[in-house]
């Protein structure tokens, strides 16, 4: 008989426990964000269940018909033409959620403007480095959202450094690449999901990043 040594089971099993080891990481940021939110536990695990729920449902905002798709084969020419559409989705757990949460945030923070600056800050900086994409929809670069926003918000609302960053980042980011950007995509074929991903759309990343950068500075 051939028995596999300890060493290479064990390294067996870490492979397989890394994804697990990775979502438990994530979900434990989550948590530690929201907690930095001023949320209860309960509240936290309520809103990751609607965000992950709602990942499941877009809404449609915008459709309409871009053209026919043309047989490309003998078995086409048999088919019904196929119509491709264009239009805008909103995701109910990558971007109704975080836009309910900011709404409750700012009735909770002892004031507005400083939170006005940063996320108009924060849209204009979106909107000049974001670049729609074929196929993919809108994309700016990972790190400069999150870390911009906690810049903002420390310098901004020390003593509310946390809702602000979470609310000028979400915000921010989603006035300033989505929806400002909207009319350099509209042609595209296929629909575009904003906050499409859910818990790994860009949109809900940015506010929590921020919001464990400010924690951490």
């Amino acid at each position: 008989m051939i028995f596999a040594p300890i060493g290479c089971l064990v390294a067996v099993l870490l492979v397989l426990l890394v994804p697990f080891l990775f979502v438990l990481l994530f979900f434990d940021l989550v948590s530690f964000s929201f907690g930095e939110l001023g949320l209860s536990p309960d509240a936290a695990f309520m809103i990751i269940v609607l965000m992950l729920v709602g990942s499941l449902i877009n809404i449609p905002v915008t459709r309409r018909k871009v053209s026919y798709a043309t047989p490309r084969t003998i078995h086409d020419l048999f088919a019904g033409p196929q119509t491709q559409y264009s239009g805008i989705a909103i995701n109910v757990g990558g971007a109704i959620v975080p836009f309910c949460l900011c709404l409750y945030l700012l009735t909770i923070v002892p004031s507005h403007w400083e939170i006005g600056l940063a996320t108009l800050i924060m849209a204009v900086v979106s909107k000049a480095i974001a670049r729609p994409i074929p196929g993919r929809g809108i994309v700016l670069p990972m790190f400069v959202p999150p870390v911009l926003s906690a810049l903002l918000a420390v310098l901004l609302a020390r003593e509310f450094a946390a809702p602000c960053a979470y609310i000028a980042g979400t915000m921010g980011t989603l006035i300033g690449a989505d929806i400002l950007n909207l009319h350099r995509v509209r042609r595209t074929p296929g629909m575009l999901s904003i906050g499409g991903a859910g818990l790994f759309d860009g949109i809900f990343l940015v506010g929590i990043v921020a919001v464990v950068l400010t924690a951490l500075v």
